[in-house]
Protein backbone atom coordinates (compact mmCIF):
# COMPACT_ATOMS: atom_id res chain seq x y z
CA UNK A 1 0.00 0.00 0.00
CA UNK A 2 1.65 3.47 -0.85
CA UNK A 3 1.10 6.41 0.69
CA UNK A 4 -1.93 7.74 -0.89
CA UNK A 5 -3.38 4.85 -0.34
CA UNK A 6 -2.39 5.02 3.34
CA UNK A 7 -3.91 8.82 3.49
CA UNK A 8 -7.01 7.73 2.44
CA UNK A 9 -7.12 4.78 4.46
CA UNK A 10 -6.34 6.90 7.52
CA UNK A 11 -9.18 9.52 6.08
CA UNK A 12 -11.54 6.74 5.98
CA UNK A 13 -12.49 7.17 2.47
CA UNK A 14 -16.00 6.06 1.63
CA UNK A 15 -17.30 8.44 -0.80
CA UNK A 16 -21.68 8.04 -2.27
CA UNK A 17 -21.80 8.58 -6.09
CA UNK A 18 -24.15 10.57 -7.39
CA UNK A 19 -24.79 12.36 -10.73
CA UNK A 20 -27.33 14.45 -10.68
CA UNK A 21 -28.16 18.00 -9.40
CA UNK A 22 -30.95 17.76 -7.61
CA UNK A 23 -33.14 21.23 -7.42
CA UNK A 24 -36.68 22.02 -6.34
CA UNK A 25 -39.88 21.59 -8.14
CA UNK A 26 -41.75 24.44 -9.17
CA UNK A 27 -38.97 27.76 -8.29
CA UNK A 28 -40.91 28.04 -5.00
CA UNK A 29 -38.27 30.29 -3.74
CA UNK A 30 -39.74 32.89 -6.13
CA UNK A 31 -42.82 33.64 -3.55
CA UNK A 32 -40.33 33.30 -0.18
CA UNK A 33 -41.66 35.88 2.46
CA UNK A 34 -39.90 34.15 5.34
CA UNK A 35 -36.14 32.73 6.51
CA UNK A 36 -38.52 29.59 6.55
CA UNK A 37 -38.69 29.22 2.98
CA UNK A 38 -35.56 29.83 2.42
CA UNK A 39 -34.10 26.12 2.64
CA UNK A 40 -37.21 24.63 2.26
CA UNK A 41 -37.19 22.83 -1.95
CA UNK A 42 -41.01 21.82 -1.51
CA UNK A 43 -40.62 18.55 -3.72
CA UNK A 44 -37.54 17.12 -5.84
CA UNK A 45 -36.65 16.18 -9.34
CA UNK A 46 -33.78 14.91 -11.01
CA UNK A 47 -32.78 17.57 -13.63
CA UNK A 48 -30.22 17.03 -16.19
CA UNK A 49 -27.51 20.05 -15.82
CA UNK A 50 -28.05 21.60 -19.28
CA UNK A 51 -31.47 22.25 -18.69
CA UNK A 52 -30.41 24.19 -15.48
CA UNK A 53 -29.44 27.82 -15.07
CA UNK A 54 -32.21 29.47 -17.84
CA UNK A 55 -32.99 32.19 -14.65
CA UNK A 56 -31.86 33.68 -11.42
CA UNK A 57 -33.92 31.79 -9.51
CA UNK A 58 -32.63 28.50 -10.89
CA UNK A 59 -29.12 29.38 -9.47
CA UNK A 60 -30.38 30.59 -6.34
CA UNK A 61 -32.16 26.80 -5.62
CA UNK A 62 -29.14 25.30 -6.51
CA UNK A 63 -27.35 27.49 -4.49
CA UNK A 64 -29.55 26.39 -1.62
CA UNK A 65 -29.13 22.60 -2.39
CA UNK A 66 -25.46 23.58 -1.20
CA UNK A 67 -26.56 24.84 1.83
CA UNK A 68 -28.23 21.73 2.49
CA UNK A 69 -24.85 20.34 2.29
CA UNK A 70 -23.62 22.28 5.04
CA UNK A 71 -26.33 21.74 7.24
CA UNK A 72 -25.68 17.59 7.09
CA UNK A 73 -21.96 18.30 8.49
CA UNK A 74 -23.04 20.25 11.73
CA UNK A 75 -23.46 17.16 14.09
CA UNK A 76 -19.68 16.00 12.71
CA UNK A 77 -18.25 19.03 13.58
CA UNK A 78 -19.54 19.66 17.02
CA UNK A 79 -19.29 15.67 18.15
CA UNK A 80 -15.26 15.93 16.29
CA UNK A 81 -14.92 19.17 17.98
CA UNK A 82 -16.21 19.48 21.47
CA UNK A 83 -16.16 15.84 22.31
CA UNK A 84 -12.05 15.63 21.57
CA UNK A 85 -11.85 18.69 23.57
CA UNK A 86 -12.86 18.96 27.17
CA UNK A 87 -16.68 19.98 27.11
CA UNK A 88 -18.35 16.93 26.76
CA UNK A 89 -18.02 13.49 27.67
CA UNK A 90 -19.91 9.77 26.84
CA UNK A 91 -23.12 8.81 29.19
CA UNK A 92 -23.88 4.85 29.09
CA UNK A 93 -26.56 5.39 26.11
CA UNK A 94 -23.25 6.80 23.72
CA UNK A 95 -22.96 4.84 20.42
CA UNK A 96 -20.42 3.09 19.64
CA UNK A 97 -18.80 5.81 17.45
CA UNK A 98 -19.00 8.16 20.07
CA UNK A 99 -16.93 6.07 22.56
CA UNK A 100 -14.45 5.68 19.81
CA UNK A 101 -13.96 9.40 19.34
CA UNK A 102 -14.60 10.02 23.27
CA UNK A 103 -11.62 7.76 23.52
CA UNK A 104 -9.35 8.51 20.60
CA UNK A 105 -9.77 5.36 19.12
CA UNK A 106 -11.01 5.81 15.40
CA UNK A 107 -12.41 3.17 13.05
CA UNK A 108 -12.53 3.64 9.20
CA UNK A 109 -16.35 3.15 9.72
CA UNK A 110 -16.72 5.60 12.37
CA UNK A 111 -19.90 7.71 10.83
CA UNK A 112 -18.48 10.71 12.98
CA UNK A 113 -15.02 10.73 11.14
CA UNK A 114 -15.91 9.91 7.21
CA UNK A 115 -14.56 13.47 4.95
CA UNK A 116 -17.75 12.55 2.46
CA UNK A 117 -19.35 15.07 3.92
CA UNK A 118 -17.01 18.00 2.95
CA UNK A 119 -15.88 16.47 0.19
CA UNK A 120 -19.59 16.20 -1.12
CA UNK A 121 -19.48 20.06 -0.67
CA UNK A 122 -16.38 20.67 -2.33
CA UNK A 123 -17.42 18.95 -5.44
CA UNK A 124 -21.06 20.81 -5.44
CA UNK A 125 -19.45 24.08 -4.88
CA UNK A 126 -16.95 23.14 -7.42
CA UNK A 127 -19.55 22.99 -9.76
CA UNK A 128 -21.76 26.05 -8.90
CA UNK A 129 -18.58 27.98 -9.27
CA UNK A 130 -17.34 26.49 -12.89
CA UNK A 131 -20.87 27.05 -14.15
CA UNK A 132 -20.98 30.76 -12.79
CA UNK A 133 -17.91 31.69 -14.38
CA UNK A 134 -19.05 29.68 -17.53
CA UNK A 135 -22.54 31.49 -17.86
CA UNK A 136 -22.05 34.59 -15.89
CA UNK A 137 -18.77 35.60 -16.70
CA UNK A 138 -18.80 39.19 -14.94
CA UNK A 139 -17.87 37.51 -11.97
CA UNK A 140 -14.74 37.00 -12.87
CA UNK A 141 -14.19 40.70 -14.39
CA UNK A 142 -12.83 42.86 -10.89
CA UNK A 143 -14.05 46.23 -13.10
CA UNK A 144 -17.54 45.07 -13.65
CA UNK A 145 -20.40 46.52 -11.34
CA UNK A 146 -21.41 43.59 -8.78
CA UNK A 147 -24.81 42.14 -9.03
CA UNK A 148 -26.17 39.01 -7.27
CA UNK A 149 -24.32 36.51 -9.28
CA UNK A 150 -21.38 38.19 -7.67
CA UNK A 151 -22.51 37.52 -4.30
CA UNK A 152 -23.67 33.87 -5.29
CA UNK A 153 -20.34 34.21 -6.43
CA UNK A 154 -19.07 34.62 -2.91
CA UNK A 155 -21.08 32.52 -1.09
CA UNK A 156 -19.59 29.70 -3.20
CA UNK A 157 -16.61 30.15 -2.87
CA UNK A 158 -16.53 31.17 0.57
CA UNK A 159 -18.26 28.15 1.50
CA UNK A 160 -15.33 26.07 -0.36
CA UNK A 161 -12.77 27.67 2.00
CA UNK A 162 -14.46 26.76 5.06
CA UNK A 163 -14.96 23.42 3.81
CA UNK A 164 -11.72 23.02 3.17
CA UNK A 165 -10.56 24.38 6.41
CA UNK A 166 -12.58 22.29 8.42
CA UNK A 167 -11.19 19.43 6.72
CA UNK A 168 -7.78 20.16 7.24
CA UNK A 169 -7.67 21.01 11.09
CA UNK A 170 -9.52 17.72 11.51
CA UNK A 171 -7.89 15.10 9.59
CA UNK A 172 -4.05 16.94 9.22
CA UNK A 173 -4.24 16.92 5.72
CA UNK A 174 -6.85 16.62 2.95
CA UNK A 175 -6.91 16.06 -0.65
CA UNK A 176 -6.91 19.26 -2.65
CA UNK A 177 -9.83 18.81 -5.15
CA UNK A 178 -9.00 20.47 -8.55
CA UNK A 179 -12.15 22.70 -9.73
CA UNK A 180 -12.95 21.08 -12.72
CA UNK A 181 -13.89 17.86 -10.67
CA UNK A 182 -17.47 18.67 -10.21
CA UNK A 183 -18.74 15.30 -8.82
CA UNK A 184 -18.37 13.24 -6.24
CA UNK A 185 -18.07 10.26 -8.64
CA UNK A 186 -15.42 12.31 -10.03
CA UNK A 187 -13.93 13.05 -6.51
CA UNK A 188 -13.60 9.17 -6.23
CA UNK A 189 -11.77 8.37 -9.17
CA UNK A 190 -9.30 11.42 -8.65
CA UNK A 191 -8.96 10.15 -4.79
CA UNK A 192 -8.29 6.79 -6.30
CA UNK A 193 -6.42 6.90 -8.68
CA UNK A 194 -2.61 6.03 -8.09
CA UNK A 195 -0.47 8.72 -9.10
CA UNK A 196 -1.97 11.45 -11.57
CA UNK A 197 -5.61 11.51 -13.08
CA UNK A 198 -6.59 13.03 -16.45
CA UNK A 199 -10.22 14.33 -16.63
CA UNK A 200 -10.75 14.34 -20.09
CA UNK A 201 -14.15 16.47 -19.30
CA UNK A 202 -12.40 20.10 -18.33
CA UNK A 203 -13.34 22.54 -20.29
CA UNK A 204 -11.67 26.42 -20.25
CA UNK A 205 -13.97 29.32 -21.16
CA UNK A 206 -12.77 32.63 -21.79
CA UNK A 207 -13.20 35.65 -19.33
CA UNK A 208 -16.47 37.37 -22.04
CA UNK A 209 -18.04 34.27 -22.31
CA UNK A 210 -18.03 30.71 -22.50
CA UNK A 211 -19.20 30.76 -26.07
CA UNK A 212 -16.13 32.86 -27.23
CA UNK A 213 -12.68 31.95 -27.81
CA UNK A 214 -13.80 28.70 -25.33
CA UNK A 215 -11.68 25.42 -25.56
CA UNK A 216 -13.94 22.55 -25.23
CA UNK A 217 -13.28 19.20 -23.81
CA UNK A 218 -9.26 19.43 -23.70
CA UNK A 219 -7.78 17.00 -21.35
CA UNK A 220 -5.53 17.54 -18.45
CA UNK A 221 -3.24 15.64 -16.06
CA UNK A 222 -4.54 16.26 -12.20
CA UNK A 223 -1.44 15.83 -10.39
CA UNK A 224 -2.84 14.60 -6.76
CA UNK A 225 -2.08 16.94 -3.93
CA UNK A 226 -2.63 17.24 -0.24
CA UNK A 227 -2.55 20.01 1.63
CA UNK A 228 -1.54 20.70 4.95
CA UNK A 229 -3.16 23.47 6.94
CA UNK A 230 -0.88 26.51 5.76
CA UNK A 231 -1.12 25.51 2.37
CA UNK A 232 -5.17 25.11 3.19
CA UNK A 233 -4.98 28.69 4.29
CA UNK A 234 -2.88 30.24 1.26
CA UNK A 235 -4.67 28.86 -0.85
CA UNK A 236 -8.46 30.24 0.28
CA UNK A 237 -6.97 33.34 1.38
CA UNK A 238 -5.52 34.45 -1.51
CA UNK A 239 -8.30 33.36 -3.14
CA UNK A 240 -11.38 34.89 -1.11
CA UNK A 241 -9.01 38.23 -1.64
CA UNK A 242 -8.35 37.60 -5.64
CA UNK A 243 -12.03 36.74 -6.72
CA UNK A 244 -14.47 37.73 -4.41
CA UNK A 245 -16.17 40.88 -5.06
CA UNK A 246 -19.03 40.90 -2.75
CA UNK A 247 -20.86 37.76 -0.52
CA UNK A 248 -24.43 37.03 0.08
CA UNK A 249 -27.79 38.03 -1.67
CA UNK A 250 -29.78 40.72 -0.36
CA UNK A 251 -33.46 39.93 0.42
CA UNK A 252 -34.22 41.75 2.90
CA UNK A 253 -35.23 43.93 -0.06
CA UNK A 254 -37.67 41.40 -1.39
CA UNK A 255 -38.96 40.00 2.03
CA UNK A 256 -38.41 42.99 5.00
CA UNK A 257 -36.67 39.79 7.22
CA UNK A 258 -33.06 40.76 8.49
CA UNK A 259 -32.08 37.65 9.50
CA UNK A 260 -31.77 35.93 6.29
CA UNK A 261 -28.19 37.95 6.04
CA UNK A 262 -27.38 35.82 8.52
CA UNK A 263 -28.00 32.18 7.24
CA UNK A 264 -25.96 32.67 4.37
CA UNK A 265 -22.11 33.34 4.24
CA UNK A 266 -22.10 36.93 3.98
CA UNK A 267 -19.34 39.85 3.98
CA UNK A 268 -19.12 39.70 7.83
CA UNK A 269 -19.04 35.78 7.86
CA UNK A 270 -16.25 36.02 5.28
CA UNK A 271 -13.80 38.40 7.39
CA UNK A 272 -14.27 35.97 10.22
CA UNK A 273 -13.58 33.19 8.62
CA UNK A 274 -10.58 34.97 6.95
CA UNK A 275 -9.49 36.09 10.54
CA UNK A 276 -10.05 32.94 11.66
CA UNK A 277 -7.32 31.04 9.26
CA UNK A 278 -5.55 33.86 9.33
CA UNK A 279 -5.12 33.45 13.55
CA UNK A 280 -4.88 30.12 12.99
CA UNK A 281 -1.87 30.61 10.96
CA UNK A 282 -0.47 33.02 13.09
CA UNK A 283 -0.16 36.40 11.31
CA UNK A 284 -1.93 38.64 14.05
CA UNK A 285 -2.22 41.76 11.87
CA UNK A 286 -3.82 39.91 8.94
CA UNK A 287 -6.37 38.29 11.13
CA UNK A 288 -7.07 41.65 13.50
CA UNK A 289 -7.95 43.87 10.23
CA UNK A 290 -10.75 41.08 9.21
CA UNK A 291 -11.91 40.99 13.18
CA UNK A 292 -11.81 44.67 13.56
CA UNK A 293 -14.48 45.49 10.84
CA UNK A 294 -16.61 43.35 12.49
CA UNK A 295 -15.90 44.89 15.97
CA UNK A 296 -16.42 48.20 14.32
CA UNK A 297 -19.68 47.72 12.27
CA UNK A 298 -20.81 51.46 12.08
CA UNK A 299 -24.50 50.75 11.98
CA UNK A 300 -26.91 52.97 14.41
CA UNK A 301 -27.80 49.32 16.05
CA UNK A 302 -24.09 49.31 17.21
CA UNK A 303 -24.18 45.78 15.73
CA UNK A 304 -21.64 42.99 17.16
CA UNK A 305 -20.36 45.59 19.40
CA UNK A 306 -21.71 43.85 22.36
CA UNK A 307 -23.96 45.89 24.07
CA UNK A 308 -27.08 44.87 26.93
CA UNK A 309 -29.23 43.90 23.92
CA UNK A 310 -28.49 40.19 25.18
CA UNK A 311 -27.41 41.13 28.93
CA UNK A 312 -28.21 39.38 32.08
CA UNK A 313 -31.43 36.82 31.86
CA UNK A 314 -31.74 37.58 27.80
CA UNK A 315 -28.12 36.54 27.28
CA UNK A 316 -30.12 32.87 26.20
CA UNK A 317 -32.07 34.55 23.57
CA UNK A 318 -28.72 33.79 21.47
CA UNK A 319 -29.66 30.64 21.33
CA UNK A 320 -33.56 30.36 20.67
CA UNK A 321 -33.52 33.17 18.22
CA UNK A 322 -31.54 34.61 15.34
CA UNK A 323 -30.50 38.14 15.52
CA UNK A 324 -28.44 40.62 13.41
CA UNK A 325 -27.23 42.26 16.50
CA UNK A 326 -24.96 38.81 17.90
CA UNK A 327 -24.95 36.52 14.82
CA UNK A 328 -22.65 36.66 12.06
CA UNK A 329 -23.14 33.12 10.49
CA UNK A 330 -25.70 30.54 11.69
CA UNK A 331 -26.72 27.23 10.15
CA UNK A 332 -30.87 27.51 10.12
CA UNK A 333 -32.77 24.72 11.22
CA UNK A 334 -36.73 23.98 10.92
CA UNK A 335 -38.18 20.83 11.40
CA UNK A 336 -41.79 22.48 9.94
CA UNK A 337 -39.41 22.16 6.52
CA UNK A 338 -37.89 19.01 7.28
CA UNK A 339 -34.76 20.37 8.32
CA UNK A 340 -33.57 18.45 11.38
CA UNK A 341 -30.35 17.44 13.36
CA UNK A 342 -29.46 15.10 16.00
CA UNK A 343 -28.54 17.66 18.70
CA UNK A 344 -31.28 17.23 21.19
CA UNK A 345 -31.77 13.50 20.72
CA UNK A 346 -28.07 13.68 22.12
CA UNK A 347 -28.28 15.57 24.94
CA UNK A 348 -31.89 15.81 26.20
CA UNK A 349 -32.70 13.25 29.30
CA UNK A 350 -36.77 13.43 28.88
CA UNK A 351 -39.00 12.41 26.37
CA UNK A 352 -37.97 10.32 23.43
CA UNK A 353 -34.35 11.12 23.93
CA UNK A 354 -31.22 9.24 24.33
CA UNK A 355 -28.85 11.13 26.40
CA UNK A 356 -26.01 10.55 24.93
CA UNK A 357 -23.56 13.18 25.74
CA UNK A 358 -23.30 15.01 28.60
CA UNK A 359 -21.15 18.55 29.89
CA UNK A 360 -18.02 17.59 31.74
CA UNK A 361 -17.52 18.31 35.36
CA UNK A 362 -14.91 21.25 33.65
CA UNK A 363 -16.87 22.82 32.11
CA UNK A 364 -19.86 22.89 34.53
CA UNK A 365 -17.12 24.00 37.45
CA UNK A 366 -15.83 26.70 35.15
CA UNK A 367 -19.57 28.36 35.51
CA UNK A 368 -19.85 27.30 38.88
CA UNK A 369 -16.92 28.81 40.30
CA UNK A 370 -17.16 32.25 39.37
CA UNK A 371 -18.54 34.54 41.89
CA UNK A 372 -19.85 38.35 42.15
CA UNK A 373 -19.67 40.51 44.49
CA UNK A 374 -16.88 39.00 46.58
CA UNK A 375 -15.26 41.87 48.78
CA UNK A 376 -11.79 40.90 49.80
CA UNK A 377 -9.52 43.09 52.10
CA UNK A 378 -6.04 43.53 50.50
CA UNK A 379 -2.49 43.93 52.05
CA UNK A 380 -0.75 45.76 49.31
CA UNK A 381 2.24 45.17 52.25
CA UNK A 382 1.73 41.25 52.89
CA UNK A 383 -0.23 39.31 50.31
CA UNK A 384 -0.46 36.40 52.58
CA UNK A 385 -2.59 38.54 55.40
CA UNK A 386 -5.25 38.85 52.63
CA UNK A 387 -8.49 38.08 53.14
CA UNK A 388 -12.23 37.66 52.04
CA UNK A 389 -14.80 39.59 53.97
CA UNK A 390 -17.36 38.37 52.09
CA UNK A 391 -17.05 35.28 49.38
CA UNK A 392 -20.08 36.65 46.95
CA UNK A 393 -22.38 34.80 44.95
CA UNK A 394 -21.38 31.73 43.38
CA UNK A 395 -21.95 30.84 39.70
CA UNK A 396 -22.02 32.42 36.47
CA UNK A 397 -25.66 31.56 37.04
CA UNK A 398 -27.03 33.84 32.95
CA UNK A 399 -24.83 32.14 31.16
CA UNK A 400 -24.49 28.55 32.81
CA UNK A 401 -27.34 27.32 34.81
CA UNK A 402 -30.62 27.03 32.45
CA UNK A 403 -28.42 28.11 29.46
CA UNK A 404 -25.31 26.40 28.51
CA UNK A 405 -26.33 23.21 31.64
CA UNK A 406 -29.45 21.88 33.55
CA UNK A 407 -30.14 19.56 35.90
CA UNK A 408 -32.88 16.60 36.34
CA UNK A 409 -33.63 14.09 38.32
CA UNK A 410 -36.19 11.48 36.39
CA UNK A 411 -37.47 14.12 34.14
CA UNK A 412 -38.02 16.68 36.47
CA UNK A 413 -35.63 19.79 36.60
CA UNK A 414 -33.43 21.30 39.41
CA UNK A 415 -35.36 24.58 40.36
CA UNK A 416 -33.69 28.10 40.21
CA UNK A 417 -34.30 27.62 43.98
CA UNK A 418 -32.83 24.56 44.89
CA UNK A 419 -29.83 25.33 42.55
CA UNK A 420 -28.71 28.18 44.24
CA UNK A 421 -29.40 26.47 48.09
CA UNK A 422 -27.07 23.70 46.56
CA UNK A 423 -24.30 26.83 45.69
CA UNK A 424 -24.68 28.62 48.82
CA UNK A 425 -24.42 25.47 51.23
CA UNK A 426 -21.30 24.34 49.33
CA UNK A 427 -19.70 27.59 50.05
CA UNK A 428 -20.27 27.65 53.45
CA UNK A 429 -19.24 24.58 54.13
CA UNK A 430 -21.86 22.26 54.30
CA UNK A 431 -21.30 19.86 51.76
CA UNK A 432 -23.76 17.10 52.99
CA UNK A 433 -26.79 19.13 52.42
CA UNK A 434 -25.47 20.68 49.50
CA UNK A 435 -24.52 16.46 47.99
CA UNK A 436 -28.40 15.60 49.34
CA UNK A 437 -29.91 18.06 46.61
CA UNK A 438 -27.96 17.13 43.68
CA UNK A 439 -28.36 13.15 44.86
CA UNK A 440 -29.47 11.24 41.42
CA UNK A 441 -29.00 14.83 39.41
CA UNK A 442 -28.32 14.28 35.71
CA UNK A 443 -26.16 16.79 33.95
CA UNK A 444 -27.77 17.72 30.57
CA UNK A 445 -26.47 20.19 27.62
CA UNK A 446 -29.02 22.74 27.37
CA UNK A 447 -28.57 25.25 24.51
CA UNK A 448 -29.80 23.23 21.87
CA UNK A 449 -32.67 22.99 23.66
CA UNK A 450 -33.58 26.79 24.77
CA UNK A 451 -37.14 27.54 22.54
CA UNK A 452 -37.42 23.66 21.44
CA UNK A 453 -40.36 21.29 22.21
CA UNK A 454 -38.78 17.54 22.93
CA UNK A 455 -39.64 16.86 19.21
CA UNK A 456 -38.14 19.48 17.72
CA UNK A 457 -34.96 18.50 16.34
CA UNK A 458 -34.09 21.63 14.52
CA UNK A 459 -31.71 23.55 16.82
CA UNK A 460 -29.72 26.49 15.07
CA UNK A 461 -25.90 25.79 14.55
CA UNK A 462 -23.80 29.26 15.33
CA UNK A 463 -20.50 29.43 13.41
CA UNK A 464 -19.73 32.66 13.77
CA UNK A 465 -21.04 34.95 16.36
CA UNK A 466 -19.86 38.41 17.75
CA UNK A 467 -18.39 37.33 21.27
CA UNK A 468 -16.34 34.69 19.87
CA UNK A 469 -14.78 37.66 17.20
CA UNK A 470 -14.32 39.87 20.20
CA UNK A 471 -12.43 36.96 22.07
CA UNK A 472 -10.26 36.37 19.44
CA UNK A 473 -9.59 39.82 19.31
CA UNK A 474 -8.89 39.63 22.95
CA UNK A 475 -6.40 36.70 22.52
CA UNK A 476 -4.48 38.57 19.59
CA UNK A 477 -4.35 42.01 22.11
CA UNK A 478 -2.64 39.78 25.02
CA UNK A 479 0.23 38.68 22.66
CA UNK A 480 0.55 41.54 20.45
CA UNK A 481 3.45 43.72 21.52
CA UNK A 482 5.02 46.35 19.31
CA UNK A 483 7.95 49.04 19.40
CA UNK A 484 7.57 52.39 19.91
CA UNK A 485 10.29 54.79 21.12
CA UNK A 486 12.37 51.85 21.68
CA UNK A 487 10.17 50.57 24.22
CA UNK A 488 7.73 47.67 23.83
CA UNK A 489 3.99 48.66 24.16
CA UNK A 490 1.26 46.11 24.73
CA UNK A 491 -2.21 46.13 24.16
CA UNK A 492 -3.19 44.20 27.45
CA UNK A 493 -5.74 47.18 28.26
CA UNK A 494 -7.51 46.46 25.10
CA UNK A 495 -8.04 43.06 25.77
CA UNK A 496 -9.46 43.88 29.25
CA UNK A 497 -11.76 46.18 27.88
CA UNK A 498 -13.51 43.49 25.64
CA UNK A 499 -13.87 41.24 28.64
CA UNK A 500 -15.15 43.51 31.03
CA UNK A 501 -16.90 46.70 29.99
CA UNK A 502 -15.65 47.54 26.79
CA UNK A 503 -13.52 50.48 27.22
CA UNK A 504 -11.89 49.28 23.92
CA UNK A 505 -14.21 51.54 22.15
CA UNK A 506 -14.06 54.35 24.57
CA UNK A 507 -13.85 55.85 27.48
CA UNK A 508 -16.78 57.58 27.40
CA UNK A 509 -18.78 56.74 30.49
CA UNK A 510 -21.24 56.92 28.45
CA UNK A 511 -20.69 54.45 25.71
CA UNK A 512 -23.11 51.15 24.90
CA UNK A 513 -20.57 48.78 24.73
CA UNK A 514 -20.49 46.90 28.15
CA UNK A 515 -17.87 44.08 27.30
CA UNK A 516 -18.44 40.28 27.12
CA UNK A 517 -18.27 39.46 30.45
CA UNK A 518 -20.00 42.84 31.52
CA UNK A 519 -23.43 42.10 29.83
CA UNK A 520 -24.11 39.65 32.74
CA UNK A 521 -22.68 41.28 35.55
CA UNK A 522 -19.36 40.13 35.56
CA UNK A 523 -16.78 43.25 34.25
CA UNK A 524 -16.57 45.35 37.66
CA UNK A 525 -15.03 44.89 40.60
CA UNK A 526 -13.55 41.33 42.16
CA UNK A 527 -15.44 39.71 39.27
CA UNK A 528 -13.76 42.11 36.54
CA UNK A 529 -10.74 39.97 34.57
CA UNK A 530 -7.32 41.98 35.79
CA UNK A 531 -3.57 42.30 35.22
CA UNK A 532 -1.81 42.43 38.54
CA UNK A 533 1.77 41.23 40.42
CA UNK A 534 -0.24 39.66 43.01
CA UNK A 535 -2.18 37.22 41.65
CA UNK A 536 -4.64 35.17 44.32
CA UNK A 537 -5.55 31.56 44.46
CA UNK A 538 -9.67 30.93 45.40
CA UNK A 539 -11.09 27.37 46.15
CA UNK A 540 -13.47 26.60 43.89
CA UNK A 541 -16.16 26.28 46.29
CA UNK A 542 -15.90 28.56 49.07
CA UNK A 543 -13.98 31.31 47.39
CA UNK A 544 -11.65 31.31 49.78
CA UNK A 545 -7.77 32.42 49.80
CA UNK A 546 -6.01 29.17 48.78
CA UNK A 547 -2.12 30.81 47.95
CA UNK A 548 -1.19 33.48 45.44
CA UNK A 549 1.26 33.65 42.56
CA UNK A 550 3.55 36.84 42.25
CA UNK A 551 3.98 37.96 38.81
CA UNK A 552 6.09 41.06 39.71
CA UNK A 553 8.42 42.19 36.82
CA UNK A 554 7.38 38.62 34.93
CA UNK A 555 5.64 39.98 31.45
CA UNK A 556 5.10 36.88 29.98
CA UNK A 557 3.52 35.42 33.37
CA UNK A 558 1.04 38.29 32.99
CA UNK A 559 0.51 37.26 29.43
Amino acid sequence: MDYNELLIDELMKRVTKYAFWWIPLGLSILFLTSCEKFLNPEQELRIEEENLYKDWYEYRSVEMGMYALQQKLVEQLLILGELRGDLLEITPNATADMVEIYNFNISKTNEFASPTGFFKLIAACNNFIRILEQEQPAVVDPESPVNNYDNLYGEAICMRAWAYFNAVRIYGKVPYIHESLTTIEEVEAYIKSPGTYIDSVHILFAKDGFYNDTVFNEPIDLEKQYYDTDLVIDTYTNQIKNKVKAVGVNHFIVNNDDTWEVTIWNDYAMDALMGQMYLTQGDLVQASSHFLRIMNNPSDTYRYHIDDSFGYGAWRNIFNQIDTREHIYTIWFNKGNFQQNSFQSYFEDWGPHKYKLKPTYLSILNWESVFRGAVIDVDQNNPDLTEVVFPGIPSDFYRGFGSSYYYVNNNVGISEQEYMDMLILRRDGDDRSSRAIMENMDTVVMKYSIGRNSFGQDANYTIYRASGIQLYMAEIYTYWVYIQNDLPITNTNSALGILNDGSNYTLDAGRVEVGVRGRVGLGSGSAAIAIRNINYLHDPFTNEITGYTDLTGDFSGKQ
